[in-house]
């Protein structure tokens, strides 16, 4: 009789410790993509909608930059140490970088065009 609960009992061990480990992986970074260019756009986005409150944490930038004349940079406002460009002005292509978002105001843009090309979110 033993012999035939090794086998069910074998199963329901292997399928807990395959559930645990699963469970054990960090998740995936969620995903913000940016854009600057072409003419005098700026965006970010997340699952094809403009972003403009996002929680606490690490997120996955990718940015596609359209123009040699712009530039793509993050910093947190108020009291925030943070300041970052994602891509160079000579740069046109996409970049990929995580960033930890901590809470409070965060800015994107365009240095060479601030006045007109920035856009802020929250965190928190």
């Amino acid at each position: 009789m033993l012999r035939h609960l090794r086998t069910p009992i074998a199963v329901a061990i292997l399928a807990l410790a395959a559930a645990s480990v699963a469970a054990a992986r960090p998740s995936a970074a969620p995903t913000l993509r940016g854009s600057v260019g072409p003419g005098y756009t700026i965006t970010l986005g997340m699952n094809g909608k403009r972003v403009t409150h996002l929680k606490p944490g690490t997120y996955t930038f990718v940015v596609k930059d359209r123009g040699a004349i712009h530039d793509f940079v993050l910093e947190k406002q108020k009291g925030g140490t943070f300041e970052k460009e994602l891509t160079g002005v000579s740069f046109t292509g996409t970049k990929t970088v995580k960033i930890k978002l901590t809470s409070g105001t965060w800015e994107f843009y365009c240095r060479p065009h601030e006045a007109t090309m920035h856009h802020d979110f929250k965190v928190g």
